[in-house]
């Protein structure tokens, strides 16, 4: 009888792990088909002009402070919106 029933489960098993697998793969492949079909017809081509600049700083860590001075503003902004609510 337990032979039976590890023969059962392992069936069981191997059927349900298919069925993932395969489900897996059709999704991935549509998943491939809609990013085919949004880029060739629903995408936006990118300008130059759009395109973020990086500003250049004389100073030693120019670039870096202005990043370190940006996320300073960005979290404060987002305490002060959120103590708001």
């Amino acid at each position: 009888m337990e032979v039976n029933l590890l023969a059962e489960s392992l069936k069981f098993m191997v059927l349900g792990m298919s069925v993932v697998f395969l489900f897996l793969l059709l999704m991935i492949f549509i998943l491939k088909l809609l990013t085919t079909i949004i880029q060739k017809y629903f995408a936006k081509p990118i300008s130059p002009s759009t395109t973020p600049q990086k500003s250049v700083s004389t100073t030693s860590g120019g670039a870096a402070e202005g990043d370190e001075q940006a996320k300073i503003a960005a979290i404060t902004a987002a305490i002060a919106e959120f103590r708001k609510r």
